[in-house]
Order: C-alpha cells, then structure tokens, then sequence
C-alpha cells in the first residue's frame, strides 16, 4: 500500500483516472519541430519576455529570439554551415546560447553542446567523435579551447566563431557574421526525426557518450513537462548551465505555456532561494541540496512558488518542504536519453510524499528486467528497460554500447527500480551503484537515505571498499552540518541508527567524516568516483568490526 490514508479502491480509481488522463494527452499531441515551436511562439506572444539571462541583463521577448534565431541561422549559413553539420557550441549561460540553439535547429544542423569547464583533451575528444565543422566557443573558454592537441581532423581554424571578445587570429566573432543578416525565416526541410543535439553525458569511467537527440524527443520531452504542470506558469528558473540538457528542457517547457525563463548565469546554492523571491518565480526544478538547507537553516518559505520538480526526494523532506513553501512537489524518473520515463502526475498529488517517482510518463512503455533477461516478479527490484516515441536514437558513433544498451527498441537504463502491482515504480539505485557484500546487493541509495535522517548529518555518500573475505565492504563518506564537528557525533551513535533501520548485511563497516562531499558544479550530484579514486580508502575512516580508528 502506497499510503494508508488510500483505500485500495480509491488507489485504484485515481490510477484509473491518471491512467486515462495519459492516453488522452497522447491522443492529443501534435507533432512539432522546435524550429516550428520558436516561429509560432513569435506570433502569439510576440511581446512577451521569453528569456531573462539575469545579472548580465540579457532577455529577449518571444519574437526578437524568432528574429534573432532567424539571423543567426543566416549568418551561419553564409559561414558554410548545412544541414546535418556538427556544430560545437562552448558557451557559459549568456543569451547567445539559446539564440544559437534556435539557429542550429531552424537550419537542421546539429549542436554538440561542450561543458565549459572541460579540458583541452576532452574538447578535442567530443569535437572528434562527431566530426564537427564548426565551433562556437566563449572567449573566457578560448585558451583552453585553443590548447587541444592534436587539433581536430575535421575542425578548420577558420570554421571557430569566437563570443565576447575579438577575435583570435583566423577566429571569426559572431557579433561580425550577424551583423547586416536576414532576420527573414530561413528555408530548410526539417523533419521530426532530424537530429537536434548530440548531448554528451557524463561518464562513470572513460569518455562520455553522445546522445543522439532529435527535433521530436524535444517536442515529446517539453511536452511531458508542460502537461505535468497544474497550469500555464509565467515565471520559470532555469540555475544550470545550458550545456545541461534540463536547462534546454526548461527553456521549451516555458516556450510551450508562453511564459518567461530566468535563466542563472550560474548556479549558486546560496543565492538560489533568494532568485526565487526577487524573481517571483511559479516553477523550477529544485534541488534536494537546497531542500535540506531551507529546512536546516528554518528558511522563511515565503515565495510566489507554485510547483516544483523535486527528483528522488526522501519523503519526510517532500513534506517539509510543501508545509514550508506551500508549493505543490513532483517527483519524476528521467535521464538524457530518455527524458521522463515515469511521472507522479497532477491526479495523483495526495501520493506525493510517498516516495514513489510515479507511474509511466506519455509515450512510455516501461518493463523491469532481471540480469538474466527474465521479466522481474512485482514488487521484486529489477532494471528499468524503456521504449516510447521521442527516446534517443543511439549513442553517436558507439555501435558497441548500442548493441549493449538496446534490446530492439528497449533501452536498458542501468537503473534499479521497484514496481507494484498499480504501476507505481520506486527508484532503488543504479546497477553500477551497488555494492555487493557477501553475494549480498545493497543499494548505496538506501544506506545513505537511513544514514540522513540523522539531524548533524548533512548529506552522506556510501561506496564500496574492496574486502577479501567479503569481496567488498560498505564505507559511508559523512559530510556534517554547519557547525557540527566529528567530536560532536559518536560514530556508535550512526551505527545504533543503522542497526535500528537497515539488515544486518547493509550496517556500514567504515566511518570516514568528509569536509565537503565531492559535487558537480551543474546539479550537486555527489561525485563517488572520486571518493573511491583514493590510494587508501581505509585511511581516516572507523572501522565498525575491529572497533578502532585507521
């Protein structure tokens, strides 16, 4: 039962419900490219502000970025670029960026977007593996840029447009190429199932791999997101970096309710609150981080928040943060190649605090798999497997790792989820994120969700430790609250809690308190591959069996 105040009736009646609410949204798509998304944008909130770049004062309204867009893709075309053309676009979050992925989109090309904070071998690596022409790249980036050795085979030093600062040698600048263009609509077939993006995600070991992502799983992801809002929003905060793919996803959820995007020109976890209030803002994604601060540190809820995007929430921090702000939460299972896969929709906001992360999204079809390729029994953990319309169409150049990760036109998504008998689905961990003690599998995500309901403990990270009579053991990397030092928290006490909620076989062995957890500047994500690149994990940690210190 997903929560005794349901009957089991009632359960089913509002999955009925939520149920026939998806296949009407289904029945009800039409079809789009996102070139055609951004024109008729123009034409019905012309005068509307579309993107607000704050602290740079950036902003477009709905048909300057059309004509914008417009003239950039001219502009583009004289430089050489055509359809089907890579195009690597370096840029920090300035309104250039989402003009350019307009542009890119209205010529049928596409953006293979590169994280700023990448080095020379990476660039050159990402601009390799699709065999990019052309580059746009920000002139604070362009000495790493201009570092990668060797040079891209099919990169010209001439097909390099250069952003905010003059130009480098043979380098041309964009404010050069867009000066006197057209702002006419520019001609050129594009179809549905025309790629878009080449979005590289981040790797647990070796290069990244592109996601190849079209004009349609655009149009179906924005749609998701649009029709899991309880209405029409007009202020959205986007805090990522655009290379991201939720921040683009965010800009079109705006683009299909005709609202405005406050786009960060980076994200903060300090100021993120506050840009919600000076902002008015009705809808954003909203980090778990930021959700654990606001209620460690009593923060005054008082916002125009309406809803937000809470992925992975525990359930004790769903209720807290809806009693403090007021605002509805959803819960969601996504990934890049995928978009949503599952939703916690609208009919079914009483399960919010479940801690479920809903049922099957709109063109989404889902199974659960065991390593063997069985379907797994309900309510037993398996991987999660998903087709649909609008999913990625590969892995750019990566035969390899298409032949692994589909099966027909199921794509293996290397997570672990847990599914009952009404189609709700909880999110366990990733298969690469097990750790597996004495024939064993423990979830790190379950061990750290039971460890964080300590109130000094400020997040935790578990990871695996290699052990020769187990084959591996579990280390828990504790990161304390503001003002709590290690003295002020007996590792016997964090040990009693875990007897107290977790098997025995899935109690941490090790105890190492961490300063700051390792995190990715984008979402926050902990970094684990670096707490377990270490020379000696043991080092500094308890050690619970031998009662003693390393």
């Amino acid at each position: 039962m997903i929560l005794e105040r349901l009957t089991e009736t009632q359960l089913q009646e509002h999955v009925a419900n939520a149920l026939r609410q998806i296949e009407a949204l289904e029945s009800a798509y039409e079809t789009i490219t996102i070139a055609q998304l951004v024109s008729m944008r123009a034409k019905t909130h012309g005068s509307t502000t579309a993107i607000d770049v704050f602290d740079r004062g950036e902003r477009a309204t709905y048909l300057e970025m059309d004509q914008l867009s417009n003239r950039y893709a001219h502009a583009l075309r004289a430089f050489g670029v055509r359809k089907r053309d890579r195009i690597g676009v370096m840029l920090p979050n300035r309104i250039e960026f989402p003009v350019l992925w307009f542009a890119i989109a209205k010529l049928g090309a596409v953006m293979v977007p590169i994280n700023m904070r990448y080095t020379p071998r990476e660039i050159e690596y990402v601009l390799s593996d699709t065999q990019a022409k052309f580059a746009v790249v920000d002139g604070a980036a362009w000495s790493v840029f201009a570092a990668m050795e060797p040079w891209p085979q099919d990169l010209a030093k001439e097909g390099v447009i250069l952003v905010g600062q003059p130009s480098h040698g043979t380098a041309a600048t964009l404010d050069q190429l867009v000066k006197g263009a057209d702002d006419s609509l520019i001609e050129e077939d594009i179809r549905p199932d025309d790629l878009l993006n080449i979005q590289y995600t981040s790797g647990t070991t070796g290069f990244p791999k592109g996601c190849m992502l079209t004009h349609d799983y655009w149009g179906v992801r924005s749609y998701h997101a649009a029709c899991s809002e309880v209405q029409a929003y007009q202020r959205y905060l986007s805090a990522q970096p655009f290379f991201y793919g939720d921040p683009q996803e965010h800009l079109l959820r705006s683009y299909r309710q005709g609202g405005t995007l406050y786009l960060a020109p980076q994200f903060s976890s300090t100021r993120f609150i506050g840009w919600i209030k000076k902002h008015r803002i009705e809808w954003c994604q909203f980090p778990e981080l930021i959700g654990r601060q606001a209620e460690a540190s009593a923060e005054d809820g008082a916002t125009c928040l309406k809803q937000t995007l809470n992925w992975g929430w525990s359930p004790d921090l769903v209720r807290q943060f809806r009693k403090r702000f007021g605002a509805r939460t959803q819960d969601a299972y996504g990934m890049t190649e995928i978009g949503f896969a599952t939703l916690m929709t609208n009919d079914l906001d009483e399960l919010a605090d479940s801690g479920s992360v809903g049922i099957r999204a709109p063109f989404r079809a889902l199974r659960l798999m065991n390593e063997d390729g069985s379907p797994t029994p309900v309510g037993d953990v398996g991987e999660l497997w998903v087709r649909g319309r609008g999913i990625l169409k590969g892995y750019w150049n990566k035969p390899e790792a298409n032949a692994a990760l589909f099966e027909g036109e199921w794509f293996k998504t290397g997570d672990l989820l847990r599914c009952d008998e009404l189609g709700f689905h909880w999110l366990v961990g990733r298969t690469k994120d097990m750790i597996r003690r004495s024939n064993e599998n423990i979830a790190a995500r379950e061990v750290e969700a039971v460890i964080r309901e300590i109130p000094e403990i400020a997040d935790v990270a578990a990871v695996p430790v290699r052990d020769v009579k187990r084959g591996e053991e579990i280390k828990i990397c504790v990161e304390l609250r503001e003002g709590i030092t290690p003295d002020k928290l007996d590792v016997e006490r964090i040990l009693r809690h875990a007897r107290a909620n977790l098997a025995v076989f899935k109690v941490p062995r090790y105890i190492a308190f961490i300063p700051a957890l390792p995190r990715t500047t984008s979402s926050s994500k902990v970094l684990k591959r670096e707490l377990m690149a270490v020379s000696d994990p043991l080092a500094g940690a308890y050690d619970a069996e031998a009662m003693r210190w390393h």
